[in-house]
């Protein structure tokens, strides 16, 4: 099972920008996902990469402000995050999925979260 680890969190203005990181501690070449849990909420889907990061996708919430990407050189994927808004503010999980899709059902092994809080 690989271990995944997320960085870049922190407490940021509304319009701010972001980028999170997940370092894998080990090759993956699975999709991987980023995740979205606030207090009080189920984790929801944030955006999903395929294997080679030709192909994404993105909640409609977050659609045109963030961009997943991956450099499988260095087993990272990144989450950059432009526009960010109060309702943004949550834990940040990135996962590795077994397959295509937006379920957390989806995904094998989880990092702990990196804390993103966008302030009014």
């Amino acid at each position: 099972q690989v271990q995944l680890v997320e960085s870049g969190g922190g407490l940021v203005q509304a319009g701010g920008s972001l980028r999170l990181s997940c370092v894998a501690s080990g090759r993956t070449l699975n999709t991987m996902g980023w995740f979205r849990q606030a207090p009080g909420k189920e984790r929801e889907f944030v955006a999903t990469i395929n294997w080679s990061g030709g192909t994404t996708s993105y909640a409609d919430s977050v659609k045109g402000r963030f961009t997943i990407s991956r450099d499988n050189a260095i087993h990272t994927v990144y989450l950059q995050m432009n526009s960010l808004k109060p309702e943004d503010t949550a834990v940040y999980h990135c996962g590795r999925a077994t397959g295509w899709g937006t379920s957390p059902i989806n995904i094998d092994s989880w990092g702990r979260g990196t804390q993103v809080t966008v302030s009014s």
